[in-house]
């Protein structure tokens, strides 16, 4: 049963950015792209760097690391789309972000 997680106000992640969340002590990535939140585990797929440290560039975000490059929307790599990155729902309610965990 999956269960909605409060993980910040959405004041606090500015549209074109990302940052590094803790849900139900889980690291979660997230990222705001054009007022819409979108949430990835946080360490990246290849080496776990910090997906939410890294650059925001539409709706892609560069890992700090080696510059792996995921969609925030879907989790795939943009070169590799059958790699993916574990992604969660999000939801707004007012300015409290939540994210649903499984």
């Amino acid at each position: 049963m999956s269960r909605r997680v409060f993980v910040g106000q959405a004041a606090d992640v500015p549209a074109g950015e990302g940052r590094v969340v803790e849900a139900d002590g889980r690291a979660l990535a997230l990222f705001n792209v054009d007022g819409a939140f979108y949430a990835l585990d946080n360490a990246c797929a290849h080496r776990g760097g910090p997906l939410g440290e890294g650059d925001l560039e539409g709706a892609v975000v560069v890992c700090p690391w080696h510059a792996w490059r995921w969609d925030v929307k879907t989790g795939a790599n943009v070169n590799n789309p059958a790699v993916k990155m574990p992604c969660f729902p999000v939801s707004v309610d007012g300015d409290r972000v939540l994210v649903e965990l499984p």
